[in-house]
């Protein structure tokens, strides 16, 4: 589906009306805390600017009566950043992390997460959301790894095509597919980093994702910082018009990422000035410019001068009026505001915390969960309590300005509170143990590990929660070390020495090595940032309540230098096929995910085991759940061509369906499969489906595989 229709009519006869000025005033955005408060005033007087970004919903009554005032009343479109949830207003309901989403493999939930988001943002008088962020997050390295559905483009595909469906459900709030293409592959996990990929590498995986949002309808696209082969994205008329626009029939509009032309002049080199970078930009594919303040006098003096055509121009503002029209922007009629009494209300809170239980991961289990009967429990960690690791980057405490003197909300669950509240009738004692990133006094750090080894000691089991800090994840916060920071190591450790139940609960942003904590947990929680009913929805797993249903999205290393550790790499590797000082593959895989329930597979079954091009056959499996506890789990669906003209990974995910199965009883999933989603692109970058044998997987771990063979014929 594209996206829904405008009134073309309205537009022409806007657009016919602007002059020059007028739109290119449209064609940018400006930040409420990041200009000179000259330059900014004086487009926010004039009320003919296209969008602003960073103005929260009490603000943005100026900005509207400015637009009320000019002769074409056109109204600025707000943009902010509800990664996962309208975070930055600290009321607003703050979801998991889009990592942590993504291991619900929940199609559904998602969507309704974008659609509360939307719903949050309009009342609060804003109408564009910059999510979600299509980036496959296959360099742990890259700190913005939190912001992704993780490292695969089936995955990434359909979660990012649901929330997209969510977000613009009700026709408040356009989405934004971000960031075009490539950002989060870039070399060295290095952000805003060239990316050393093709374009038959970018129609395999990377477009994958950005494809499946127009075909969602999203209204709009972003710019990503970096390059691709040395050639920049911001410039780049090949992928930005040719194949998004052109070849994929994108028709909303494109936004740069912060100040994307002034990185071509400054950091790029591509360009000796703002001017040359803003018109190569624009007719590359840019329809607005985000934060550059350079940009209007740059575009205006060049279409004066020739060197721009106003019909590039004139397509660029039209593509923005029709989406500002998508929005009832345009038809002179004031909308009836959602009440801002839902903005973080009871239901969203309800709904958010199912979303928190289905996004939480059991890592290892040696029968030390559900944790019951338990008189004393200690809850140690820096992570038990901190608030800013466990919501992440993209919330009120860092943007948009950062906040290290503002509080947690009352409605929000950290770990302890958590175990507090699932824990009512046993004494929970609390002690920090270490700190995340280790910074204090020798004296401290002893005083505090001791502290908590008394405390483990007294006590019936311990809780552990550790992880990382957004001092070590999010934007520009690269990481090449990726083991536990500081003395959590240690802790964990030094309370099994104890002799006693170790239960660790991981709030990160991102995979970590783990290698040290398998050694000595005998149970690992994985709930990544996890948001405001995280420690609520950790608590009751723990003590069975709930029951475990997530898989991981993302490959977990064994090293920081055993990297790339994503599970769909070419499986070739001379002779040892791995390194030689670290085990092959990944100790928790793409796919992993343990649970109270015991599923047991039977083989698999095929309808049709020859087909011709363009046929289909049904692949079914019995799935039966021999245990004493209802459970929920995600069968997955690879394939391989066995034989191929070019290199093939080792499995590639197809599809995923989630079954409940009661106790005790079964279930037979069936799966529809699709010859041509087993094909390849060539060296020409056409799609092809070759002749013969395709070996087909069912796994609900991605560790353990049930296979059987398709034939394709000639």
């Amino acid at each position: 589906m594209q996206s829904q229709a405008y009134n073309k009519e309205r537009v022409e006869a806007i657009l016919s009306k602007m002059s020059l000025e007028d739109k290119v005033a449209q064609m940018l955005q400006l930040s409420a805390n990041a200009n000179p408060s000259d330059i900014f005033e004086k487009f926010k007087s004039e009320g003919k600017l296209g969008s602003y970004l960073h103005v929260l919903g009490h603000e943005t009554g100026s900005f509207l009566e400015s637009a009320a005032q000019t002769e074409l009343k056109v109204p600025p479109i707000f943009g902010i950043d509800a990664i996962h949830g309208h975070a930055l207003l600290k009321p607003a309901t703050v979801f998991p992390s889009q990592l942590a989403m993504a291991c619900s493999w929940d199609d559904d939930m998602v969507e309704k997460v974008g659609e509360v988001t939307a719903d949050e943002v309009a009342a609060d008088g804003l109408n564009w959301v910059f999510s979600p962020v299509l980036c496959i997050g296959r360099d742990l390295r890259w700190g913005r790894i939190a912001e992704t559905f993780g490292e695969d483009a089936e995955l990434i595909s359909r979660l990012g095509a649901a929330i997209i469906r969510g977000y613009q459900k009700n026709g408040n709030v356009a989405a934004c597919a971000k960031h075009y293409l490539g950002y989060g592959e870039a070399t060295g996990g290095r952000d805003s980093y060239d990316t050393e990929i093709t374009e038959r590498k970018a129609r395999e995986i990377f477009l994958r994702p950005f494809k499946a949002a127009v075909d969602a309808g999203c209204m709009t696209f972003m710019t990503a910082y970096g390059s691709i082969d040395g050639e920049s994205l911001t410039v780049s008329h090949r992928y930005l018009t040719e194949i998004l626009k052109d070849e994929y029939g994108f028709d909303g509009f494109v936004v740069t990422d912060w100040e994307n032309f002034r990185s071509t002049v400054q950091g790029q080199k591509l360009f000796e000035s703002m001017d040359d970078a803003c018109v190569a930009g624009v007719v590359a594919g840019n329809d607005m410019s985000m934060n550059s303040n350079e940009f209007y006098a740059a575009l205006v003096n060049a279409a004066k001068e020739g060197r721009i055509s106003i019909d590039v121009i004139d397509n660029a503002v039209r593509r923005i009026l029709a989406v500002k029209d998508r929005l009832g922007l345009l038809d002179g009629e004031k909308k009836t505001p959602l009440s801002r009494d839902i903005i973080g209300c009871d239901a969203h809170q309800a709904f958010n915390y199912d979303v928190a239980v289905k996004s939480t991961v059991l890592l290892k289990n040696n029968g030390a969960l559900p944790l019951a009967g338990a008189k004393k429990i200690a809850v140690l960690g820096p992570n038990a309590t901190d608030v800013r690791a466990q919501y992440g980057d993209w919330t009120y405490f860092s943007h948009p300005n950062p906040k290290p003197e503002e509080t947690g909300k009352e409605c929000t669950y950290t770990v302890l509170k958590g175990i507090q509240a699932a824990y009512a009738d046993s004494e929970i004692v609390y002690a920090k143990g270490c700190s995340v990133v280790g910074a204090e006094d020798a004296q401290t750090s002893d005083a505090w590990m001791n502290e908590a080894l008394a405390v483990a000691a007294d006590a019936d089991a311990s809780i552990i929660v550790i992880g990382d800090i957004l001092d070590q994840n999010g934007e520009t916060k690269d990481r090449a070390n990726l083991v536990l920071s500081g003395r959590q190591n240690e802790l964990v450790k030094r309370v099994k020495e104890l002799g006693k139940t170790v239960i660790v609960v991981l709030v990160n942003g991102k995979p970590l090595e783990l290698n040290e904590v398998e050694k000595y947990a005998d149970a690992i929680v994985e709930g990544f940032n996890s948001g405001d009913m995280g420690g609520l929805a950790v608590a009751n797993l723990i003590k069975g309540k709930e029951n475990f249903s997530g898989k991981l999205p993302i490959s977990f290393p064994y090293s920081s230098a055993a990297l790339p550790c994503y599970y769909n790499q070419y499986d070739y590797w001379h002779f040892g096929q791995k390194y030689i000082d670290v085990p092959k593959g990944s100790p928790y895989p793409f796919g992993f995910g343990l649970s109270y329930s015991n599923f047991v597979y039977g083989d698999l079954s095929l309808d049709k085991t020859v087909l011709a091009r363009g046929e289909k056959a049904e692949l079914s499996v019995e799935l039966k759940n021999d245990s004493a506890v209802d459970g929920e789990e995600t069968v997955q669906l690879y394939f391989r061509d066995k034989i191929c003209k070019i290199l093939t990974p080792i499995r590639t995910l197809i599809d995923y369906k989630k079954v409940s199965v009661p106790a005790g009883e079964s279930r037979t999933v069936t799966f529809t499969v699709d010859t041509e989603k087993l094909g390849y692109y060539n060296r020409d970058c056409e799609y092809c489906v070759d002749a013969g044998e395709f070996a087909l997987y069912v796994s609900g771990d991605g560790k353990n595989f049930k296979e059987i063979t398709l034939r394709v014929a000639e």
